[in-house]
């Protein structure tokens, strides 16, 4: 299979293989920050998490088609108002939901699991009926189209460069919002005892609704980093879920470094075993593997530790 390649070959290859890997694990962790917020945090098993990053993604391709028909000077610069838009329309979807739906439905998480279900059905036709069934894809900006040579035989895309550009800030952001923000402590408080926390004086149903919301928003900022590498339509986010779920859980359901290394776990196994093996053979693979470790570990790679 090698004999035809030198070692430089090889190099170039799997560095670049090793990069496709950083690529996927940038879109994993976007999807998947917003699920560990709704379902590390909160205990909601979101099934409509896909549908939140697909309105992110026809945020960006309505942003994109408005600026190339009436302002086209400024398209250049659309892409990081259309994330914007992204956040805060899935966002506010999201805090929608959780006032009408979701409130009702803490003390019962299998019911959150049908509710939200039959919610991403509704989502998808809502789609469907204003996109159409079609997929639809976004036309990016000049700057985000083409290549950085690295060296004589390893290229990097600059959109790929420029996820995980983002990625890293919206996780950096996340971080320190959980951790070092008042919000956060409230957050926190209210995921480890809520009756105590309210007793304190926290208001625990903003703090849902804000949480909710907050992960609904990251989840639309993934929908319309998605549109650079994959068209969108109605049912797209349906073939993300389960990796998004599989990657929360394997890392740790309340912990967001869990969901990072869990990311790139999967990410790097998965890019890799694509260079030897068919697409879908080495996704069987690695959901094996991540199966076989949850047996042993079902905790996942990282556990809260709580003060009894």
């Amino acid at each position: 299979m090698f004999g035809d390649y030198s070692l430089g070959d090889l190099g170039a290859i799997f560095a670049m293989q090793g990069f496709a890997g950083l690529i996927l694990f940038s879109v994993y962790v976007l999807m998947a920050l917003g699920l560990a917020i709704i379902f590390g945090q909160m205990g909601v098993i979101n099934m409509a998490h896909g549908e939140f990053m697909i309105l992110g993604a026809y945020m960006t391709y309505l942003c994109s088609s408005f600026f190339q028909a009436h302002l086209p000077s400024l398209f250049p610069a659309y892409f990081f108002l259309a994330m914007l838009i992204a956040f805060l329309t899935s966002g506010a979807l999201g805090m929608l939901v959780e006032w009408g739906l979701i409130r009702f439905l803490y003390k019962r998480p299998l019911d959150t699991l049908l509710a939200t279900w039959g919610l991403s059905l509704i989502l998808q036709q809502a789609f469907r009926s204003i996109f159409g069934a079609r997929e639809v894809g976004v036309e990016l900006p000049s700057w985000l189209i083409g290549s950085v040579q690295v060296t004589d035989s390893i290229e990097v895309p600059i959109n790929g460069l420029f996820v995980m550009a983002v990625t890293t800030l919206i996780t950096v952001g996340v971080a320190l919002l959980i951790y070092r923000s008042r919000f956060g402590q409230q957050v926190r408080a209210v995921m480890q005892n809520r009756a105590m926390a309210g007793a304190v004086g926290i208001d625990t149903e903003k703090v849902d609704r804000y949480t909710f919301g907050l992960g609904c928003g990251i989840a639309g900022v993934a929908g319309s980093a998605f549109t650079m590498i994959g068209s969108t339509g109605p049912t797209s986010g349906q073939l993300y879920i389960v990796d998004t779920f599989l990657i929360v859980v394997f890392g740790g359901a309340a912990s967001l470094l869990g969901t990072i290394a869990s990311a790139f776990s999967i990410s790097q196994t998965q890019s890799t075993l694509e260079f030897f093996l068919s697409g879908s053979m080495a996704k069987v693979l690695t959901l094996l593997a991540v199966v076989g470790i949850l047996m042993l570990r079902p905790q996942g790679l990282f556990t809260l530790k709580v003060r009894r």
